[in-house]
């Protein structure tokens, strides 16, 4: 396959060094296999935790049931969500860290320590980052304190070009049930936003 770099993209090069990256493989239950997806002409970015088991098996990011209530929250197709051109998506960590006693262990810490410097640069155009769950919140939005329900509540700080979310998977159906507010007060206007920002980009 030919070096991306012979062809004077920086972002292709830097992708392929990321894809081929086994920082942490020595605690990785299945192996390193880096999923992400970047393009420079990205308007969104979506900045969530690490791959679960079923992303590792097939590397296509939120291809999973958590995936399926993401693109619901957003309101957006299959199509729109997987247009790398489109949305980004770079997690705090890349790839499956494995299973702990309630769920997914938190991501590996050598992803952001290595790449997240490297990458982010490369998306001058984004108009909204999502930022996903706690690990990404404390990347993301380091100045906002309380737990993660309270800084999602307090969304409205950070609008409108970052925004806070619980991680939607099913494990967080009881955090739905105890906070509706969220999705009759949020995801409204969320997807007002993506939609915004989408048609901006055409």
């Amino acid at each position: 396959m030919p070096d991306p770099a012979t062809y004077g993209d920086p972002l292709a090069a830097l992708l392929t060094r990321v894809r081929h990256c086994e920082l942490c493989a020595g605690h990785l239950p299945l192996g390193a296999r880096p999923v992400l997806q970047m393009d420079s002409r990205a308007r969104i970015l979506i900045a969530a935790q690490a791959p679960g088991r079923k992303v590792h098996a097939t590397g296509i990011p939120f291809n999973d049931a958590s995936g399926d209530r993401l693109r619901a929250w957003l309101g957006i197709s299959r199509e729109v969500f997987y247009d790398a051109r489109q949305v980004a998506i770079v997690p705090m960590g890349f790839c499956y860290p494995g299973t702990g006693t309630s769920g997914d262990l938190p991501p590996r810490p050598e992803c952001a320590r290595a790449w997240h410097g490297e990458l982010l640069p490369h998306l001058p155009h984004l108009q909204l980052t999502l930022v996903i769950g706690q690990y990404a919140r404390a990347y993301h939005l380091p100045a906002e304190a309380g737990t993660l329900t309270e800084v999602v509540h307090a969304w409205r700080k950070n609008w409108p070009n970052r925004i806070p979310l619980p991680h939607p998977s099913p494990r967080n159906n009881l955090w739905l049930k105890r906070n509706p507010w969220f999705e009759e007060e949020l995801i409204p206007v969320l997807q007002a936003r993506v939609a915004e920002v989408l048609a901006h980009g055409r």
